[in-house]
Parts: structure tokens; C-alpha cells; sequence
């Protein structure tokens, strides 16, 4: 053997748990998974965990650089673990008289629920199927058996789940039986014959009955499905890398479907959807615990306060097995103050002993993750700066929007399960490629599915709101939905779906796909057509969480806005100040845009001039309007920057009216129209580039500025500064140039006025060449607007009004990790950036930096922008809250994620 393969076979990769110890514990997520972590743990801390092992995510890596064989000495490591969980249970794998089954599960690091496989009941066999039947029940045994076959099949050989469905849905029919659980033993060996006859059809081999190898092709197949298509877009939507792999858990089987006094079910230390402080759950008797999951069956609830609440008939687990529910509390009370988070667990009741399956931090919506992270902070478990990491920036996007209006008019069509909250309006789709399809082309759609599974992972996202007939609170959907912040209604029973006929019925009404409805997601409620939304409360939890967030970053947070409403909006929100007021969006207002196309269509200065007259007022109203609202924060101004030719018109029609306003001819027109086309405007003649040819246009924005400033500072007593910004400069002349004439106009305005105000003039830096040259530009520049829009642009030589073409691509094949408009390219625009921000400050120490692309409200570009120490970051209004967030990640060493 070489040396390579002797240090392969030395290596640990495998690692047990149970019996009050375990090899690891929950420090070893990176290694053992975070559920084979947590299962340590909980070993450790006494709780009544099966006995297992783990078979380390190194196993996974090794497996996929081996291709797809196992490293040396890991089969040894399996059969000695196996053997230790034979002596803790006193069982046997593969014995004909007391069998051990074990169950086989997947446990990446990062939580990914429902997205890989899972084998139950494993080590079944014509021949241990008896040894248990004389143990536990033919009946029992057999539908374990059953179970097995299906599942094996499915999640390892690959065959659907309709083939087994139709086998059995078809005995049932012929029988008379309504439920799973009317069927006898007789009935279970009948349905098995017909399973395996359908396995050899198919496969053209039988069923395999070895446990062995049932245990290794269960243990490839969860290898094998970190690759499947829904973990890969699981991962891609949730940031999770590749390498990263998956362990997989091998436990000793525990049975919930052994009669009355067993069951199954997932519970959460506090409510997921809301964050209150009660213990909820579900649990459904005699049932493994795929069936509370999968949303085959609607489980009850835990508790006798839920089951209130919800005005269920069913016996919640506190009525039927109160001694097993007292235990399931102190459980849940330990872990959730040892791990100091709340907690999802998932636990087997079997003859009414508690069993432990899992704990894992628990999926929950935006909402209550900020109620969980204040309550906790206040409750004393946790500080002021872990709350503050609790919440994930981009989770704050699901608390900034509308809900449904309190006075709106509802027409509910169902009501279901309120499985996650929130709002949305849009078009039911009942099929998630469809779903995809139209969101792709900008439709809002709600995805309306009998119960979702895995494979919908691609519908889910791409639909505001999911609507399922079947399903509990802890259903795929439910806690997918959950995740992704997308409002749910689960369990909405009377709902029937024709997909075929392109229909759903409700209450005696039908409907029919694309029609629009309403999700209530807090509510539970599906209501006909688009109902009337209100604005969030940001105070409360929402403020607290932010003051904090306030307390803790560096980094400050400015918003792009030049309308008074987007002013107000971002400064409630939080904005202190202004980081990119876009001028020429005011010159587009119905009012204004003939004088600027006379301005255009002027045939010399003069004429020039006499426009720029008319617009002077109104520019000035508008800043005026800005420096009111903003008091004395700064306001950065960014004078003119887009081509002339975009404020032209370009019909025949707008033609005609434009030519006949501005008294010339329509030839005219187009002449000056076919003048001012550019075969690339983006890189043509804009930005700067109009304030040196035609310096008037520029005098006249600084006048306003500063008369506005002037103007509001005499009559509120605030000191308005504005920040004065050139785009697209390349050199340091152009600057020098266009500096010279904003403060000529400042001098003149302050000397008429008697009133002399702060202000900055600077520029925005969004070419290659100006971050060459920042360390010259510097001399004349008071601050750097990095225009990251643009400087990704100009950098990659990429337009980002036609990428989407190819971009989607680039991300598949791994060329850019993300969308480089969406998330900083951090070694390449990023490095420009960088450099930029050192060349100025080393000409200017005290130079002001920011940002003002739409990265600045990206929570992973903040992290970088707070990293290499710019000032501040500017973004749109509602996304304010995230940079604050984000931002405060960043001070706090924490790598926050969107």
C-alpha cells in the first residue's frame, strides 16, 4: 500500500454517537454536518438519542475527487461503528430474529430541508421482515416493509413514486379501504408482491435483500444527491458552496408506527412564523416521520393551546401522551437554552418512550427571526451584538414591503393553514416549470399545488406566494416558503386542482389558471383578485434591532433618491443623507421636458441660455424640496449625466407635437436628431463631457443648488451641504475645469445673497482610467463617488441592459460566481475600487469615499465596501435597512449573506 492510501485507511471518517457519548459534538459542524453535530451533542447532553454514526462530509469530498469511489479504510470504519450500535441495541443487522433496521440520512453543514435523500426502515429482508413481524406485529412489520421498498426505489434506484402509488392506490380502490392504516397484514404482503414484481419490470433485477448492500447503495445515493438538481439550486439560492459536501447519518431505527402508543413529529421552541414564545409542533400517531413532512397527512397539533387556536378536532400529543409531552418540553427547554437559538426538533415516540431524531436551528420567516433576536437579547441569553448577527440583511427585504390593508374588502375564496406571512398578489400557475417560465418574463405568479415537493425548489422561488391543498405548518412548502420569505397557505382542504381542465374549485366557485388572486399568508387566506396593500411597521422589534445595528457599524448609509416621496421614505428608513440625486430624472417631468428640448434644440448659446432660464426655478423648487427634508445631512448632487438624444423624441407623433411647441420645422428636428444619435451613447457624448461644451447647463444646475440651500438654511435654520458631483470623469483637466466654474457660481450666489454654506465638490468615479488616475483627480476632488453601475460597465465591457442573454450562463459554468450587477465582481471591480480609494486618500487623507451603484444596498458588496473602508454606501430607499444591517455584520466580523 502507498503512502497515500495508508494515510487514507488512518484517517477517522467515521464517528459514533449514543449511549450518553458520542466521538464529536457540535463544534464539528464543518466535519460531522449539523446533523450529525447536533446528534453528537445531544448524546453528550443525556437526551435519549437512537445510537449511530457519521460519515464525515471529508467522505463526500474524497468520494466526488475519487470519482465517485470511497477512500481506503472507510468500509473497515463503517463495520466497527456498526458493530458498536449492534451492542448498544442489542439488535443485529441482518439477524432472522432480532433485526437491527437503521435509517439513513444526509446532514450538510448548512440546513438544506427536504433537498437531499433520506432511506428509512433499512436492513429489511424477506427474511428479517419475519424477525420483526415476531417482535413487533406482522402488520407493523410488513408496513415497514412496504414503506422500505418505496422509498429505497425511490431515493436509490431511482424509480418514481407513482409507481408505487398506482399499485396502491389501486388495491385500496379494489378493496374498499380508504386509509393507510386500514390495511392488514395480509394486505401489506399482497401490496409487497406486486411492489417487487414492478421493481423486476422495471429495473429488469429484483429488489435487493441484503442489508449490506442496501446500506452502501443507500450511502451512495446521499452522496450521490448533493448533486442533484435541487440541492444544486438549493445551494445556489442560499450561498451554500459546493465543496462544502454532505455527511451522512446512519442511526438505529425507532418506530412511530407501532400502534396508539407510538408517533412522529417536528416541533419548534418557539412559533417559526411569528417568533412568539410557545412550543409548537405537529405529530401524527402510529407514523414515521417522512409522513409528517411530506404533507401526505394533516398532523395534529402538540399542544392543547394550539389545537384551541386552530379549532382542530384532532387530540393534541399534551391529551394523548401528556407524560411523553412534559418530557418533549424539558427537552426542548434544554436545547434551546443550550444552544441559545430556538430550536426544530424532530423526535419518535415508540410505546410511549421519547426518542431525540434532531435539533437543528430552525428555518424561520424574517419576521420572526427579528422577534426571536430581540426577545432573546431582552430574555438575557444572548447580547445586543448577537441579535444583531441573528438577523441575515437580506431577510429584512421581507419586513420593508406592503401587507394587505386592514379596511381592504376580502373576498376569500380558501382558508387554509397560515404557514408563512406576508403578502402577494399574481396569476395562479399550477406547474412550477411554468411558474418559472413567466416570472422569467416578469409575471407575478402564485404557485397553486396540490403539496409541493422537493423538485418544485425552481416554482417556489420563482412565484411570490405558494398555495398548497394538503400539509401542515411543518410541511416542505411551509418551511421551504418559509426560508425563501415567500407567503404560504398550506393545508387549504377544500381546495381542488384540475390541472388538466386548467381550474381550481373552492366553496362552490371555480377558477381558472392565470386569474389573479391575493395571498394572506399571515391569515391563511386566498381572496379573489389584487386587494389594496399598506405599509410596514418599522417600529417596535424593527427599531430596537436597527438602534443596535446603529450602535455597531462604522460604515454610514446614504439613499439614492431625488423625489420627495423617496426622500421622506429613505429617511425614514433610516438614510443620513444623500449619495445620489439623479438631476436629469427631473428634467423628464411632463412640465419641464419642452423647455429642455428647446434648451436642446437651441441653435447657439444664447438660445441655450434662455431655456436654461425657464428651468433654473424649477431645479432650484426641486432641490429646495430635497435640503427640507434632509435638514443638514449631506446631499450628494450629480449635475447632468445622461446623452442629450435621450430627451428627444422618437416617434413620428411625439415628433410632429415637439416640432410644433418648439416652432420648427419637423426636418429640423429629426436633422438635430440624427446630429445628436450615437452609435455607443454609453461611452459618448454625457457627463462631464456636456459640462465642458456646454458649461451653461452646469452653471445653471450649481446655481440652483446653491440658491436652494441658501433659500431652505434662511428659512429653517438648517446648514444644507451639498455635495456637487461630475460624472464620468476620466482626467484630472475635466475636473479642474468644471470645478472652477461650480465655484465661481457658489461665490456669486453666496456674495448675492449674503449667505455662505459648506459644500463639497467631487466627482464620480466610474471609468478604469479615473481609478488609475484617482491619486491627481484627488487634488481637485473633496469626496469619490465610486458609480459602480457603470464601473462594472466600463471594466468588464459588459452592458447590463443587454447581459441577461448570457450572464445566466456565465453563472452555471462558475465564470462569475454571481451576477456582477447584482453583487461586486471584488476582484476585479472591487481591486479598481480599492486602488482608487488608496491613490485618493494618499494625495487627500481626508477625502470622502462611498459608493452609489445599486451595490450599495447588496449586503455582500457592503461587507466588502466596509472591508477596504470607504465612508459610506448609498442605495435605493428600501434597501436602506439592509445596508444599516449589513453594515453592521461587517463591524462585527460577521459574513453576512443576502
Amino acid at each position: 500500500m502507498g503512502d497515500t492510501a495508508q494515510q487514507a485507511s488512518k484517517e477517522k471518517w467515521v464517528y459514533s454517537f449514543g449511549g450518553g457519548s458520542a466521538d464529536g459534538n457540535t463544534k464539528m459542524k464543518n466535519l460531522l454536518g449539523g446533523k450529525g453535530a447536533n446528534l453528537a451533542e445531544m448524546a453528550t447532553l443525556g437526551l435519549p438519542v437512537p445510537p449511530g454514526f457519521t460519515l464525515t462530509t471529508a467522505v463526500c469530498t474524497a468520494y466526488y475527487d475519487r470519482g465517485e469511489t470511497y477512500p481506503d479504510g472507510l468500509e473497515a470504519q463503517v463495520d466497527a461503528a456498526l458493530e458498536a450500535v449492534e451492542q448498544e441495541t442489542g439488535k443485529t443487522f441482518g439477524d432472522a430474529d432480532n433485526p437491527l433496521l437503521v435509517s439513513v440520512r444526509s446532514g450538510a453543514r448548512a440546513s438544506m430541508p427536504g433537498m437531499m435523500d433520506t432511506v428509512l426502515n433499512l436492513g429489511l429482508s424477506e427474511v428479517t421482515v419475519e424477525g420483526l413481524a415476531k417482535k413487533a406485529g406482522e402488520r407493523f412489520a410488513y408496513d415497514s416493509y412496504r414503506r422500505f421498498i418505496q422509498m429505497y426505489c425511490n431515493v436509490v434506484l431511482g424509480l418514481k413514486h407513482d409507481t408505487f402509488e398506482h399499485i396502491l392506490d389501486d388495491y385500496k380502490e379494489r378493496h374498499d379501504y380508504n386509509l393507510d392504516t386500514d390495511l392488514l397484514a395480509e394486505d401489506w404482503k399482497e401490496i409487497i408482491v406486486q411492489y417487487k414484481a414492478a421493481v423486476k419490470k422495471q429495473l429488469g433485477k429484483p429488489f435487493p435483500d441484503d442489508p449490506r448492500k442496501q446500506l452502501w447503495g443507500a450511502i451512495g445515493a446521499v452522496f450521490g444527491s448533493w448533486m442533484n438538481d435541487r440541492a444544486i439550486l438549493y445551494r445556489k439560492l442560499n450561498d451554500i458552496p459546493a465543496e462544502w459536501g454532505t455527511a451522512v447519518n446512519v442511526q438505529s431505527m425507532v418506530f412511530g408506527n407501532m400502534g396508539d402508543t407510538s408517533a412522529t413529529g417536528v416541533a419548534f421552541t418557539r412559533d417559526p412564523s411569528t417568533g412568539e414564545k410557545v412550543f409548537y409542533g405537529e405529530f401524527l400517531v402510529n407514523a414515521q416521520g417522512e409522513d409528517v413532512v411530506a404533507g401526505i397527512r394533516t398532523p395534529a397539533p402538540i399542544s392543547r393551546s394550539r389545537a384551541e387556536a386552530l379549532s382542530s378536532d384532532e387530540l393534541p400529543l399534551e391529551s394523548a401522551m401528556p407524560a411523553v409531552y412534559t418530557e418533549l418540553v424539558e427537552v426542548a427547554n434544554t436545547l434551546e437554552a443550550h444552544y441559545r437559538d430556538m430550536q426544530d426538533i424532530e423526535f419518535t415516540v415508540e410505546d410511549n418512550k421519547l426518542y431525540m431524531l434532531q435539533t437543528r436551528t430552525g428555518k424561520r420567516t424574517a419576521g420572526a427571526a427579528l422577534k426571536i433576536a430581540v426577545d432573546m437579547a431582552e430574555e438575557g441569553l444572548i447580547n445586543e451584538e448577537e441579535a444583531v448577527l441573528r438577523l441575515m440583511p437580506g431577510q429584512l427585504d421581507q419586513l420593508l414591503h406592503p401587507t394587505i390593508a386592514p379596511d381592504a374588502k376580502r373576498d376569500v375564496i380558501v382558508k387554509g393553514l397560515p404557514a408563512s406571512p406576508g403578502a402577494a398578489v399574481g396569476k395562479v400557475v399550477f406547474d412550477s416549470d411554468e411558474a418559472a417560465e413567466l416570472a422569467e418574463k416578469g409575471e407575478d405568479v402564485i404557485l397553486m399545488r396540490v403539496e409541493t415537493s422537493p423538485e418544485d425548489i425552481h416554482g417556489m422561488h420563482a412565484a411570490r406566494a405558494i398555495v398548497t391543498c394538503r400539509g401542515g405548518m411543518t410541511s416542505h412548502a411551509a418551511v421551504v416558503a418559509r426560508g425563501m420569505g415567500r407567503p404560504c397557505v398550506c393545508g387549504a382542504g377544500t381546495l381542488q386542482i384540475d390541472t388538466a381542465k386548467g381550474i381550481f374549485r373552492a366553496g362552490g366557485r371555480e377558477f381558472k389558471k392565470g386569474d389573479v388572486v391575493t395571498i394572506d399568508g399571515a391569515e391563511g387566506e386566498v381572496l379573489v383578485g389584487a386587494i389594496d396593500m399598506v405599509q410596514p411597521d418599522l417600529s417596535g422589534d424593527f427599531g430596537k434591532l436597527m438602534e443596535w445595528a446603529d450602535r455597531a457599524r462604522g460604515l454610514k448609509v446614504r439613499t439614492n433618491a431625488e423625489t420627495p416621496a423617496d426622500v421622506e421614505t429613505a429617511k425614514k428608513f433610516g438614510a443620513e443623507g444623500i449619495g445620489l440625486c439623479r438631476t436629469e430624472h427631473m428634467f423628464f417631468d411632463a412640465e419641464r421636458i419642452p423647455v429642455v428640448r428647446s434648451m436642446i434644440l437651441a441653435e447657439n448659446k444664447k438660445g441655450r441660455e434662455a431655456a436654461l432660464a425657464k428651468l433654473l426655478p424649477m431645479q432650484r423648487g426641486d432641490f429646495a424640496d430635497i435640503f427640507r427634508i434632509m435638514e443638514d445631512r449631506p446631499c450628494t448632487i450629480r449635475l447632468l449625466d445622461p446623452p442629450l438624444h435621450e430627451f428627444l423624441p422618437h416617434s413620428e407623433e411625439e415628433m410632429a407635437e415637439v416640432a410644433k411647441s418648439a416652432g420648427v420645422s419637423v426636418e429640423m428636428l429629426k436633422r438635430q436628431a440624427d446630429d445628436l444619435h450615437e452609435s455607443n451613447p454609453m461611452l459618448g457624448h454625457r457627463g462631464c463631457r456636456l459640462g465642458i461644451t456646454y458649461p451653461e447647463i452646469y452653471e445653471m444646475q450649481a446655481r440652483a443648488i446653491f440658491e436652494a440651500a441658501v433659500e431652505v438654511s434662511k428659512e429653517t435654520g438648517y446648514k444644507p451641504i451639498p455635495e456637487v458631483m461630475i460624472p464620468l470623469v476620466a482626467t484630472h483637466k475635466e475636473l479642474e475645469i468644471l470645478k472652477a466654474r461650480v465655484d465661481a457660481t457658489a461665490k456669486a450666489v453666496f456674495k448675492e445673497t449674503g449667505t455662505e454654506l459648506e459644500y463639497l465638490v467631487g466627482t464620480m468615479i466610474e471609468l478604469p482610467r479615473a481609478c488609475l488616475q484617482a491619486g491627481k483627480i484627488a487634488e481637485s476632488a473633496a469626496f469619490f463617488s465610486f458609480g459602480t453601475n457603470d464601473l462594472t460597465q466600463t471594466t468588464l465591457g459588459i452592458s447590463r441592459d443587454d447581459a441577461a442573454r448570457f450572464l445566466k450562463a456565465y453563472e452555471e459554468q462558475g465564470i462569475y460566481e454571481k451576477d456582477p450587477f447584482v453583487t461586486l465582481d471584488q476582484v476585479g471591480v472591487g481591486e479598481l475600487v480599492q486602488m482608487a480609494a488608496e491613490r485618493g486618500r494618499k494625495t487627500r487623507p481626508d477625502i470622502k469615499l462611498g459608493i452609489c451603484g445599486e451595490h450599495g444596498g447588496d449586503p455582500a458588496s457592503v461587507m466588502f465596501c466596509a472591508a477596504i473602508g470607504l465612508d459610506y454606501v448609498s442605495c435605493s430607499p428600501y434597501r436602506v435597512p439592509i445596508a444599516r444591517l449589513a453594515a453592521a455584520h461587517a463591524a462585527l466580523g460577521k459574513q453576512g449573506s443576502s
